[in-house]
């Protein structure tokens, strides 16, 4: 029996989330017959649009789309990502880099941390983080691609994500779904219809009385959620309890300082400034709690460190944390801050979309809407969240810094008992496990753990399948070759102008 397809899909807000839903929409399902997206939006309501940097499973995104990288990079002015440096989280004068990739070199079956481990017990002192191609390239400026046709070398493991305007980024995405049909529609929405007997969303009605029909709605109308919330009040899980920051200010910058292929989190007296290096500016903004600093004060703040002119004044967000109950409800499904938010710690928001598109893809519904897909969407989209939401909290958790309320306060709270359980079999015996697939990789979890000065007591047994002797020479081998090949790869700038990827900015500036 053939399914009773929907016909007609309507993203209601664009901005990056509306414009990555309906460009993958188009893609994928764009040759079905009568299949459309419609996407409405309002020039007149502004997009958040502080969602600059990503991870590495952006590269699968713009794969799905058949993204050539070069233009890409030049349409957003993008740089490249290797990884985020943590700067004054452990203590005040700390630094480490959370790196993409992977550390050292699996020996003998074993995970090479379990190494790494006994070699420190051993007497060899040297930093996790020169075991890591993409933290040690990230902070020399460089980068280069995965090399499939060097399978020995650290550069075939080597990950990476991506930095860019996210305005340009959804306008590049806009002008790619357009092309594939997607129809966009002006207006501001001043009423939902429901049906009258299932609350079904059948319309929206703007603000000149057009009215848009559809079958599936998908709410990226940023925090109000007009329809997942505001219509069908799904509801929403507060955990400000766990994650304090409930205010952000955004101030772009001139550029200045350095420019590696790293995104840079300082922690602050009430939280963290965020610093993210672009071709043609860098994005800077403040994430904090207004329980223990003004406003005022966090705009001085941000003001006071950045390494370029503000090009604009600061930007206020306020925001939960957290996310909705039920992200589906009905015939309506929520991406973007619609659905939730988690400060961009780990600049995990644009992910969120993706992995939202891909889950609703996988369980795309039939006109009949199966209450058991729309389960077990909910399902694992709130689990995605509760992962990403226990490895932001071992920031904030796993400090010594004293030297204010708002680290006191993240200091001794209470961790979510997923994460209390990781950082007790971590203690114990340097073990580290995935959940369910979980977002964050062992890699990730072991980069935080130890660089937030997690120590642990023990290693894996069969790490001494290797002699002392062995395992200290296999150490300095490897660390000697990743040094090596970081140094041997191009500048960033170097490489973008190798794939033309280029904006015209930095083509002037490097003149």
């Amino acid at each position: 029996m053939r399914p009773d397809r929907i016909r007609k899909v309507v993203v209601v807000g664009g901005g990056t989330a509306g414009w990555m839903s309906a460009a993958a929409l188009s893609k994928i399902m764009g040759d079905i017959p009568d299949f459309k997206v419609e996407l409405v939006e309002s020039e007149e309501i502004g997009t958040v649009g502080v969602g600059e940097a990503t991870i590495p499973q952006i590269t699968l995104f713009n794969q799905l789309l058949e993204i050539d990288e070069g233009e890409f990079c030049r349409e957003t002015n993008a740089t490249y990502k290797l990884g985020i440096e943590f700067v004054d989280w452990t203590h005040i004068g700390h630094r480490y880099v959370h790196p993409f990739g992977y550390y050292g070199l699996d020996m003998k079956g074993v995970e090479f941390h379990h190494h790494w481990l006994k070699g420190r017990m051993l007497g060899d002192d040297t930093p996790l983080g020169d075991y890591s191609l993409g933290g040690i390239a990230g902070v020399m400026g460089k980068f280069s691609h995965p090399r499939s046709d060097q399978p020995n070398s650290p550069l075939s493991k080597i990950a990476y994500a991506f930095q860019f305007d996210a305005s340009l980024y959804a306008r590049y995405l806009r002008k790619m779904a357009e092309a594939a049909g997607v129809t966009r529609t002006e207006g501001r929405i001043v009423e939902v219809v429901q049906n009258a007997e299932t609350g079904f969303v059948e319309a929206v009605v703007l603000e000149s009385g057009k009215r848009v029909e559809g079958e599936l709605f998908i709410d990226c109308s940023g925090f109000r959620g007009l329809l997942i919330e505001q219509t069908l009040k799904s509801g929403f899980e507060d955990w400000s309890a766990w994650l304090p920051c409930d205010r952000a200010l955004a101030a772009p910058c001139e550029l200045g300082g350095d420019h590696q292929p790293l995104t840079r989190s300082t922690a602050r007296s009430a939280g963290w400034q965020w610093r993210i290096p672009l071709q043609h500016r860098i994005g800077n903004g403040y994430v904090y709690s207004s329980a223990h600093i003004s406003d005022d004060e966090a705009a001085s703040v941000l003001l006071a460190n950045l390494d370029g002119e503000a090009l604009a004044d600061p930007r206020p967000l306020r925001f939960t944390a957290g996310h909705r109950r039920k992200p589906w409800v009905k015939n309506v499904v929520a991406f973007g801050l619609a659905g939730g938010f988690l400060e961009p710690l780990e600049s995990t928001s644009i992910h969120l979309v993706q992995s939202g598109i891909a889950r609703l893809m996988s369980l795309f519904p039939s006109r009949g809407f199966d209450e058991e897909e729309i389960d077990r969407f909910n399902d694992q989209t709130i689990k995605e969240y509760i992962d990403i939401r226990d490895f932001l909290v071992l920031h904030y958790k796993a400090t010594t810094r004293d030297d204010s309320d708002f680290w006191n306060y993240c200091r001794t709270l209470e961790p979510p008992e997923g994460l209390a359980y990781k950082l007790d079999m971590f203690r114990a015996n340097g073990r580290i496990y995935r959940e369910h697939n979980e977002l964050f990789t062992e890699t990730s979890w072991l980069a935080v753990m130890v660089g937030q000065g997690i120590e642990a007591e023990s290693y894996h047994p069969a790490a001494d399948i290797l002699p002392d002797d062995e395992t200290l020479k296999r150490l300095v081998h490897i660390r000697e070759v990743i040094a090596n090949t970081a140094r041997m790869m191009p500048m960033q700038d170097d490489f973008l102008r190798q794939i033309g990827g280029l904006s015209n900015v930095t083509a002037r500036r490097a003149s």
